[in-house]
Formats: structure tokens, C-alpha cells, sequence
């Protein structure tokens, strides 16, 4: 594909299942190792980037008992995520009353899914990002409801990472894709000189009468 040269996938022998992961050419990745399913139910790649440690895995969980399965998964794959991972994928099931349109509860085995993430510390980032948002990235014409059941999960502690999220349309699949704008650390890294006002300081009486005063000076002049 145009652009898209270094792609990875895993397809099971019936063609019911497989994922993929595309990296864009203007990616400067390199590759360590990859781990697939002969089921086409997963794919984890990890490599580098800008000499950053990354490992992706993506999931697509059937379309029965997927909670149980992303928990099992979680389980099996526990030595090989760590803080650098970011899970993605169609997990075939919301993970809260707001992913479906009809505002339905989750089921028992959603909560206990929901558990086990928040045991591992991991989020769904797009509805940390989103807490309200009625957005969603599949439509059952079955049931005549929306939900969003691809999501982006990573640590707790990386939330600082990523700039932004949204979701959005995708030609290439039934689903709606996820986006996610990932902070460049490597830049940020260089910005040592970057000041930023402490808030703290407008506090204090003296330094809120000594601006004032600076500025008064700028327009006088």
C-alpha cells in the first residue's frame, strides 16, 4: 500500500478472523520482534521509534465472550506488556453505559473486564479524553444501535503522552476509526528553554502589584 510499506498482520485459516498493524513510511520504526495468533485474533509488534521503546497490540476478540477473552488475553500476555505498550483493537463489546446509544448497563462480565483493566492500570484513553462524548464506531442494523466497541488502552501514567483524540471515519473498514495524536517526546525533550507561568504566584499581593505595574510601563511608553 501507498505509503504504508512495513505492514504486519495475523489471519486465521477461515478467514474469520485478522488484524493488522500499518506503519507509515514517515515512520522511522524499527522492528525487534513480533508475536502472532494462528487464529488471526491478535498481533503484538515491538520495535522503536526515534529510539523510543514501542509495542503495539492488536486485538479482535469473537464475537462471544469477548470480555472474558481481553481478560485471558491480558493474562497470557502480562510478561509482554509493559509501559510502553498501547492495546488497540475491535473488542466486540463497550466498556461503559455511554459506548451504546441506548445507554444499556454492562453486563457482569463487562464490569469484571472493566476491573481487571483498572487492576493493571490501564484506560480506555478516548473516553478519559471524552467522558460525555455520544460518538461512536459501529452501527448494528440488527439492533438499530450505535456503540463504540474499538478501543485504545494504555497506562494511567502515560496519559500525559498523547495530545488528542477522535474519532473518525474510515473507508476502509464498517467501523469508525480511532485516532490518537501521540506527544513527540524526542521534541519535547529539546524544549529545556520553554517558561510557563506558575499560577501559584498570582497569589501573592506583591508580585500581582509589581505585573501590573510592568505593564502600566509598556503603555506608557
Amino acid at each position: 500500500m501507498r505509503g504504508w510499506k512495513k505492514i504486519f498482520h495475523a489471519n486465521g485459516d477461515q478467514k474469520k478472523a485478522g488484524v493488522a498493524i500499518l506503519i507509515s513510511d514517515k515512520i522511522d520504526f524499527k522492528m525487534k520482534t513480533i508475536l502472532r495468533n494462528k487464529e488471526g485474533h491478535y498481533i503484538m509488534i515491538k520495535g522503536s521509534i526515534q529510539e523510543e521503546d514501542i509495542t503495539i497490540l492488536n486485538i479482535y476478540t469473537p464475537n462471544i465472550g469477548s470480555p472474558q477473552y481481553i481478560r485471558q488475553l491480558l493474562t497470557t500476555l502480562k510478561g509482554q506488556i509493559n509501559n510502553n505498550t498501547i492495546i488497540v483493537g475491535d473488542f466486540n463489546t463497550p466498556l461503559t453505559a455511554m459506548d451504546r446509544s441506548s445507554r444499556q448497563k454492562i453486563n457482569k462480565e463487562t464490569q469484571a473486564l472493566n476491573e481487571a483493566l483498572d487492576q493493571m492500570d490501564l484506560i480506555d484513553i478516548y473516553r478519559t479524553f471524552h467522558p460525555k462524548a455520544t460518538e461512536y464506531t459501529f452501527f448494528s442494523s440488527a439492533h438499530g444501535t450505535f456503540s463504540k466497541i474499538d478501543h485504545i488502552l494504555d497506562y494511567k501514567s502515560n496519559l500525559g503522552n498523547f495530545k488528542k483524540t477522535e474519532i473518525t471515519s474510515s473507508i476502509f473498514s464498517n467501523h469508525n476509526a480511532i485516532q490518537l495524536e501521540i506527544n513527540n517526546k524526542k521534541k519535547t525533550a529539546k524544549n529545556t528553554n520553554t517558561w510557563r507561568l506558575n499560577n501559584m504566584l498570582l497569589n501573592n499581593q506583591w508580585i500581582t502589584e509589581e505585573i501590573k505595574e510592568e505593564i502600566k510601563k509598556s503603555r506608557d511608553k
